[in-house]
């Protein structure tokens, strides 16, 4: 089994792929600056669920339910000096890199934010990497790399020197960093561009979530572009299956440096995604339809065939099925009855 650093262990993906880690026999250490962009107590909720309760900056928090086999660290990844300590104390056979500031619209208005976390943090990751000789990176990229392409599905091999938000711009500039860092430093670098990511624990700001705390509580829902858009929604388990067929497979891929797609191949128009939601919910929705936001793309759709062809990835979760899951943990965790 393998020790593994999971960056960005608190958010919504990094909670799920510690538990599929923690659940395959793995030794994690997770990593998270628990930053305010969304509800904190979310954050912390996850946490909780594996077992961290008391939680100190810089210092390693040892779980009460899986004991030494999960540690949490509470650390910015632009602390260099923090970070590189980590380091040096443990013998990292792999990293997962989620850590990131979220958000294609938040991006802009808060374009340093952006900067510094996710280009700045990032090359504090790969430095460390360098420095101790962890030869093994996953790491999250984004659809949104894909600007408003035309050429649908969206292929790996496509240009994709046009991002239309700094978020996108940002996670584009971790793609290049990746490749020079896997080049000059051979360490097998796995870039995974997620498509559209929802289900139980999911964010605030995301459709999903948005859309289901409007029902609920009787608000109106924001629908861009008068609904004429399209989603490669991709449920959680089958981006955790994803990342962990690569993990377990060890990067089997020939090159050092290489981008996959991760989605569910299946685009979704929003009428459609919302249509889903109210019939799970047995409730309408008060639509407010608005046009095209900044920054936002009309649609998106995955070319999975690298990830079927290198690792026979399979996503297996229809919408349906992913937003009846998403909706049965949010009347749990909101006590709505």
């Amino acid at each position: 089994m393998r020790k593994i650093l999971v960056t960005g262990a608190a958010g919504f993906i990094g909670y799920h792929l510690c538990e599929r880690l923690l659940k395959d026999g793995h030794s994690v250490v997770g990593l998270d600056n628990i930053n305010g962009y969304y509800d904190i107590n979310l954050k912390l909720s996850r946490l909780k669920e594996l077992g961290v309760e008391q939680i100190s900056e810089n210092q390693l928090s040892i779980s009460k339910i899986h004991n030494e086999k999960f540690r949490f660290i509470k650390i910015n990844l632009e602390d260099q000096i923090n970070l590189d300590k980590l380091f040096e104390e443990e013998n990292f056979n792999d990293v997962i890199n989620l850590a990131a500031q979220a958000g294609v619209r938040y991006s802009i208005e808060n374009p340093r934010v952006y900067v510094e976390s996710n280009i700045v943090g990032f090359l504090n990751l790969m430095e460390c990497m360098r420095k101790y000789g962890v030869n093994n990176l996953i790491f999250a990229s984004s659809s949104s790399v894909y600007g408003n392409s035309s050429n649908t599905p969206f292929d790996e091999n496509e240009n994709v020197d046009k991002p239309i938000s700094l978020y996108a711009a940002t996670k584009k500039t971790n793609e290049l960093i990746a490749h020079t860092y896997s080049h000059l430093f051979n360490i097998k670098t796995t870039g995974l561009r997620f498509f559209t990511v929802y289900g139980p624990w999911g964010r605030p700001d995301m459709a999903m979530f948005l859309f289901i705390d409007a029902i609920y509580n009787n608000k109106s829902i924001k629908v861009f572009n008068q609904g004429e858009l399209s989603r490669d929604f991709t449920f959680i388990d089958d981006i955790i299956n994803g990342i962990t067929l690569i993990l377990d497979k060890g990067n089997t891929h020939s090159e050092n440096y290489k981008i996959y797609n991760l989605g569910n191949n299946k685009p979704v128009k929003l009428m459609s995604f919302i249509e889903s939601i109210e019939k799970i919910t047995g409730k309408e929705a008060i639509k407010e339809m608005l046009p095209m936001q900044q920054g936002d793309v009309n649609a998106t759709w995955a070319n999975v065939n690298q990830l079927i062809t290198d690792f026979g990835y399979s996503p297996k979760v229809t919408i349906d099925e992913g937003v009846k899951s998403f909706v049965n943990w949010y009347k749990k965790y909101y006590k709505i009855s």
